[in-house]
């Protein structure tokens, strides 16, 4: 089935290839890729296809398309909010997971003062959340690891 481009499906396929970049989706990126799936509006039953594109066995919906859905736009603070914490509420976070936020964090163009809000308001839930205090030992490490440039 064909997919019909739009922002979300351009942002999730980039992130996918992002993901497949070593050939292989791990259970923690597909846990984020779930989440931005549903916050990008992309079907469940798509994303089987999204895998075909970014493998080269589907044509890319983007290859003629003429509308630009690069940079930033309204809501991608909050999807990308969620995929953050989504990976910063893993057991285990792998260097692929960090790249493909931070291929996020530069798809949409976050920049440096919203980011900066997003960690104020993780760091405003470490008192409410049960999971607080071990998030925060993530978000910290992943600040050393792909900090702003």
């Amino acid at each position: 089935m064909a997919l019909t481009p739009s922002r979300g499906l351009y942002l999730y396929l980039n992130t996918l290839r992002t993901a497949m970049d070593d050939e292989i989706v791990t259970d923690n990126e597909a846990s984020i890729l779930r989440v931005l799936a549903n916050a990008l509006g992309v079907y469940p039953s798509d994303t089987a296809t999204c895998l075909s594109v970014v493998r080269g066995e589907e044509k890319d919906p983007f290859a003629d398309s003429e509308v630009d859905y690069s940079g930033h736009h309204v809501g991608d603070v909050a999807t990308y909010q969620g995929a953050l914490i989504a990976a910063l509420d893993d057991e285990v976070i792998s260097e692929d997971e960090w790249e493909m936020l931070n291929h996020l964090r530069d798809l949409i163009g976050l920049q440096e003062d919203q980011h900066g809000l997003i960690e104020e308001a993780i760091r405003a839930m470490e008192e409410v959340d049960e999971n607080g205090s071990r998030r925060l030992e993530r978000l910290e490490r992943f600040n050393t690891v792909c900090p702003y440039s």
